[in-house]
């Protein structure tokens, strides 16, 4: 039988309401205290009476899902989701699990595609990724190598931390302090740690002392080294008593305590909720955030991932959302963070079943890359989670995480693991904006391409109004990036592994070029948009000052290649006619010659034409005075585009 973990965690370590509920059926009060079986009986009783609310129909479907009967789960759910709108997005999340555990995949894509706004579109986004990922037998699927530790018990065991050389954990197992907790027919759950050996294998695991005693909960720890404390989850509790809210529920709090063997060890809540449970502390030294799980009113579907700031462990913020990149329609606990990535547990519908561990990296801009599914190497179709790992030098990574997977000694069990290399898939993160050159100005609906190296299409984004895109694909070595708008420039570069590394998951922008902006209308014609300028008197050689506007020119063509130009050159009515038009042509000429020895195709240059004379702009013709700077708006290069409505 597969169970959620999350349920298991609410078993265990969440508190329970302990008032009556007036307004709760016999089946509902079953159900509420996570006795599922007799729930699903009483209900089929009630049932014979009167038809159930859809409310408690709901709360069958989730009690037939909790103890793996995912055909009668899924039954009730899709008949809830065609008839009312009632189920909202965890539910729907279950939905999608319990079909997939059934072998429903035809049925999951119909109801993706409708999605109905109950997904976000991150949430879309991770699951294409992760569905053709799973489904693809990748070759980057890490070879890990996993084992029981020897510590296990026949309790439930989970929820692994380093402590130096030894590993904490979270256990059930009881000693004399500890009174059995009714809804899971367990002991509250306290800490233990145990020896590391050589192997990996965890050894002599013994009640930890280190923080001050409780009667109730005391779970999921992490140890700071930095610090030389331990975050860790404790119940609600005063003078040996639990603490409630006034609906009757005691939740968890998370604490803070130093670690110590001598009398002071005391310790002090960090964050404490009446109302609301707060799971799988994790401290980020670096940044000075506290990591932790809870389900407040903003999550997206169950428990969220959120943290907090802090300053020397003092709460500076209130909790933030890490946000839809991450958490998801499901379910999400157990952060930890190594080498700029982030890992954690989610039991949303595209895993491999229950709980699953993903693995996502912090991106520049504080984003996240799309979360991976650590695969069949390390999940199962059972729940996964609590993932830590460390860098063992020569021998490679070392690791634990838990699991109910079968073959363990326990309900839950601890698992170490060594690998060679960090795992989960590297992927390739480009984002940014789609602008106008030396401009901040972003260019909406702009198409971003990302091509292998044969030219062959493997992702493509649409830049929003802000002229933002962001493409994320399994990382290669080497790409091509291509970007498209009617009236703009084409942009296409290839970029190899050295700068791959370097911009990945940076803000990298693309410059494309409109139209408009490079043409201008004069003398009734579309001509190249440049500044004025001229040839010395009776030359046609190319200055530095000529080359520079040449030079724009020659970029014009290169961001629009299929552009047809042709070169007119003028002169002004000074000087004998002949020799104006043999100059002007020169001057045409050597122009072309400029911009063909740039690289520009010689199809571009439809012609070049030196009219001298012939085509003054003003009256300045011979035998009328003009002052010099008449004459000289008469010497003037035009660069006319001739296709302008086919680019």
């Amino acid at each position: 039988m597969i169970k959620v973990r999350f349920c298991v965690l609410l078993i265990f370590m969440s508190a329970c309401s302990l008032f009556a509920q007036k307004k709760n059926s016999k089946a509902d009060n079953y159900f509420y205290a996570y006795a599922y079986a007799d729930a699903i009986a009483e209900y089929h009783d009630e049932m014979r009476k009167e038809p159930l609310t859809n409310a408690q129909r709901l709360n069958l479907a989730d009690a037939y899902f909790h103890l793996g009967n995912y055909r009668n789960a899924v039954k009730i759910y899709t008949d809830i989701y065609r008839k009312d709108t009632i189920i909202k997005s965890h539910r729907f999340n279950k939905m999608l699990q319990s079909l997939a555990k059934t072998a429903q995949r035809d049925s999951i894509e119909s109801l993706l595609a409708k999605k109905n706004g109950l997904l976000s579109d991150e949430l879309m986004e991770n699951a294409d990724f992760n569905l053709e990922l799973l489904g693809s037998n990748s070759e980057n699927e890490t070879a890990f190598q996993v084992f029981g530790i020897n510590g296990n018990s026949a309790q439930t065991d989970f929820s692994p931390s380093f402590m130096n050389d030894k590993l904490l954990f979270s256990s059930s197992r009881g000693h004399k302090h500890k009174k059995i907790y009714g809804p899971s027919g367990e002991a509250y759950l306290d800490i233990y740690l145990g020896r590391i050996g050589g192997d990996g294998d965890v050894v002599n695991p013994n009640l930890f002392e280190g923080i001050p005693a409780s009667k109730f909960h005391k779970s999921t720890p992490y140890y700071e080294s930095s610090l030389g404390k331990i975050f860790y989850v404790i119940s609600n509790e005063e003078d040996d008593q639990l603490l409630f809210d006034d609906n009757g529920k005691n939740s968890l709090a998370i604490a803070l305590a130093r670690s110590s063997s001598g009398p002071d060890r005391s310790f002090y809540y960090l964050l404490k909720d009446l109302s609301t449970s707060f799971y799988y502390p994790f401290y980020d030294e670096a940044t000075g955030r506290l990591y932790f799980a809870a389900n407040f009113e903003d999550s997206y579907g169950g428990t969220d991932i959120y943290y907090v700031h802090t300053n020397n462990t003092q709460i500076m913020s209130e909790p933030i959302n890490v946000g839809p990149r991450i958490n998801s329609a499901g379910n999400e606990i157990a952060p930890f963070i190594y080498e700029n990535n982030l890992y954690f547990s989610s039991d949303i519908f595209y895993g491999l079943g229950g709980m699953d561990i993903y693995k996502t990296s912090f991106q520049a801009d504080d984003s996240f890359s799309i979360p991976v599914n650590l695969g069949a190497g390390i999940n199962s179709p059972y729940d996964d989670f609590g993932f830590i790992i460390k860098n063992e030098g020569d021998k490679g990574y070392l690791g634990y995480f838990a699991s109910n997977r079968p073959g363990g000694k326990g309900k839950d069990d601890i698992y170490g693991f060594m690998v060679s290399e960090l795992p989960g898939l590297k992927t390739l993160v480009l984002s940014g904006k789609v602008a106008k050159p030396k401009s901040d100005l972003g260019i909406p609906e702009a198409t971003v391409k990302i091509m292998d190296s044969d030219g062959q299409l493997i992702k493509q984004v649409i830049s929003d109004l802000n002229g933002q895109y962001r493409i994320e694909i399994p990382w290669r070595d080497n790409i091509m990036i291509e970007a498209n708008k009617e009236n703009h420039s084409h942009y296409s570069r290839t970029i190899g592994k050295e700068e791959l590394n370097k911009i990945s998951g940076q803000s990298f922008q693309i410059d494309m070029v409109e139209l408009v902006d490079l043409v201008v209308e004069k003398e009734a014609k579309q001509v190249i948009k440049l500044d004025e300028f001229s040839f010395e008197k009776g030359k046609s050689d190319i200055t530095p000052e000529i080359s520079t506007e040449l030079d724009k020119v020659v970029a014009a063509i290169k961001s629009f290649p299929e552009m047809k130009l042709r070169i007119e050159s003028h002169t002004d009515s000074r000087g004998n006619r002949n020799t104006n038009q043999r100059l002007s042509q020169q001057r045409a000429d050597a122009i072309k010659n400029f911009i063909l020895a740039k690289g520009v195709p010689s199809s571009v240059i439809t012609g070049a034409m030196g009219y001298g004379e012939s085509q003054l702009v003003n009256d300045c013709k011979d035998g009328v005075y003009c002052l010099d700077f008449l004459h000289d708006q008469n010497a003037r290069t035009l660069f006319v585009v001739e296709n302008l409505d086919e680019l």
